[in-house]
């Protein structure tokens, strides 16, 4: 029988986790179905040109998104008709009751974001205007009143941005592979943070464009290694979380943003900031799109600050760019349907969403305490009233071996691997998102089980 051999020639970055993420397709497209068989490892590395250590170590990433199982004697087998697990992460709807997910950037539960949404949906039941636009057309770039309303709150948050420069989309992910697959053709280059969100990874690579990494410091992107790779081969486009890294929680320094915008205009780049991850306006730095209007696009969106199956967001671009993005929206899904983004209206024109962003602060800045009291004196990364925690692993521990030591506890987090662009090796760290427990206590017991697992002699005596 053929085996099965994927084509992984147009993809960008290392070969294993190009394996990895054809596994992935393949099972999404039904190519691959449950229970079948992965090929043999040298059999696969044979037919691909690669080492089998190349094929072993994607097979392992694809373990690790829990697309495949290894059997012991037997051989690697698909688990599921397609990839639950996403950029590392399991949604925690489908954890075990007993498992602390500490894996997906989310925002903390609250009681009121049900609320806010039992009371959205029932005064839209009521709306005739509302119930008019739910089953009309829109407009690809979506309707005046939308982009109106959402121009308001967004200016309420402290990020000033105009109504006819907005195009809503679905979500911050859809924002960013419209960016992409809008303005650069196939084979272009991307530049990033050497560690980067995964969602913008995969939108390159589905767009068979190639991503290169940027070393970055304290103050984020270092600004001489990208005027090395300009002089080399400029990017078309720069990738960024400038306020909070993800994962690392780094913040671009205000200085490093002057300098970016300097050699994004003379080599003539495309700007892609994003903004999803949601910091209060002091803890921001100037936007790029304030500072480079006329290169840079922004996204946003609700799944932080509301709630992230709302599936709705936006995407500010230079105006002689809106009518490409809208014809690619329409050619992708016409639009956004009118009915989501009049949920989202309505919920930001209560004082519910006010009063849960204020407690979400709150919140997570009394998380960020708890993570200073049960890992001090260990390597932290992270913003005062961030979700997410970068921890970098004492000498001698595994994060690969330290994910798996959590997961047989009941505490889920990600290794360095699904965030790194380009070919270097993964840091040994790992990424705790600490809004993604149920409560304080909850996350209070996963961090006590990672700090002991720690400082088990196994993990910490381990040799290389």
């Amino acid at each position: 029988m053929t085996i099965w051999v994927p084509s992984i020639e147009h993809m960008s970055g290392p070969r294993y986790r190009a394996i990895a993420q054809a596994i992935g397709d393949a099972i999404t497209s039904g190519e691959l179905a449950p229970d079948d068989k992965l090929p043999p490892q040298r059999r696969l590395a044979d037919a691909l040109g690669v080492t089998v250590g190349t094929v072993t170590r994607g097979y392992a990433e694809a373990e690790q998104r829990g697309w495949v199982s290894a059997r012991v004697g037997s051989g690697t087998y698909v688990k599921q008709r397609g990839p639950a697990r996403v950029f590392g992460g399991q949604p925690a709807t489908q954890a075990d009751d007993d498992t602390i997910d500490l894996s997906l950037s989310l925002p903390p539960p609250h009681p009121l974001r049900e609320q806010a949404m039992s009371t959205a949906l029932s005064a839209l039941s009521t709306s005739a205007d509302a119930l008019r636009r739910s089953v009309a057309y829109s407009s690809s770039q979506g309707s005046d009143h939308h982009r109106a309303a959402l121009s308001q709150w967004l200016t309420r948050l402290g990020m000033p941005l105009n109504a006819e420069e907005l195009l809503i989309t679905q979500g911050g992910q859809h924002g960013i592979s419209l960016t992409l697959g809008t303005l650069l053709r196939p084979g272009e280059l991307v530049a990033a943070d050497a560690l980067t969100y995964p969602g913008a990874i995969s939108a390159a690579q589905q767009a068979h464009l190639k991503v290169v990494a940027i070393p970055f410091d304290q103050d984020g992107m270092c600004m001489e290694a990208l005027e090395a790779q300009c002089a080399r081969q400029p990017p078309r486009l720069i990738y960024l979380t400038p306020d909070q890294n993800n994962p690392t929680g780094l913040c671009l320094s205000e200085a490093r943003r002057g300098q970016l915008v300097a050699i994004a205009r003379r080599y003539d780049i495309w700007l892609l900031e994003d903004g999803v991850q949601y910091l209060p306006v002091e803890q921001r730095g100037t936007p790029l799109y304030q500072l480079a209007p006329e290169r840079t696009l922004f996204v946003f969106s609700t799944a932080k600050v509301l709630a992230g199956g709302l599936r709705m967001g936006v995407l500010r671009a230079p105006p002689a760019l809106l009518e490409r993005l809208a014809a690619a929206l329409r050619a992708q899904s016409w639009m956004v349907p009118p009915l989501m983004v009049d949920v989202v209206c309505h919920w930001v024109s209560q004082p519910s969403a006010h009063e849960l962003l204020a407690w979400q602060t709150q919140e997570l800045a009394a998380r960020q305490q708890i993570v200073t009291d049960h890992l001090a004196g260990y390597s932290l990364s992270r913003q005062p009233n961030g979700s997410n925690v970068w921890l970098t692993l004492p000498d001698g521990v595994r994060a690969l071996e330290l994910c798996e030591r959590l997961h047989q506890q009941g505490v889920k987090v990600t290794s360095a691997e699904p965030f790194c662009v380009g070919s270097a090796p993964a840091p040994q760290a790992v990424r705790i998102c600490i809004g993604a427990a149920a409560d304080q206590t909850a996350l209070k017991r996963a961090l006590a089980i990672l700090r002991a697992s720690l400082e088990q002699p196994p993990l910490a005596t381990a040799t290389v």
